[in-house]
């Protein structure tokens, strides 16, 4: 991981409302485009640029590809801290939180 990248990623505010969003669950790219009104070749973009600096992984089923968060990086956990202290932030990760438990109560 490159810190270079990882500030580069970073610096961009629709990739830290992603980050924010991915903060409780996976989602795709149609997902994401839908939730912050851009379209999925943007948010394809802005994920691309989160994965390379390591950030965010993707995996693919069937014909989507499903990104969260990269787990155990200090970078995510920084990034995470400060989102809670953002106005913007805490009300995206509160939403995504809702929807990781929809989702988990879907599946039981």
């Amino acid at each position: 991981m490159s810190l270079d990248k990882v500030f580069e990623a970073l610096a961009s505010a629709p990739r830290r409302k992603i980050l924010a969003y991915l903060g409780q669950t996976e989602m795709n790219t149609s997902e994401l485009a839908e939730r912050f009104g851009m379209s999925a070749p943007a948010i394809s973009r802005h994920l691309s640029v989160l994965e390379n600096a390591g950030l965010v992984s993707g995996e693919r089923r069937g014909q989507f590809v499903y990104y969260k968060l990269t787990a155990d990086n200090v970078a995510n956990t920084l990034t995470s801290y400060a989102l809670e202290l953002c106005p913007e932030g805490r009300p995206l990760k509160r939403e995504s939180a809702a929807i990781a438990a929809k989702r988990r109560a879907g599946k039981t």
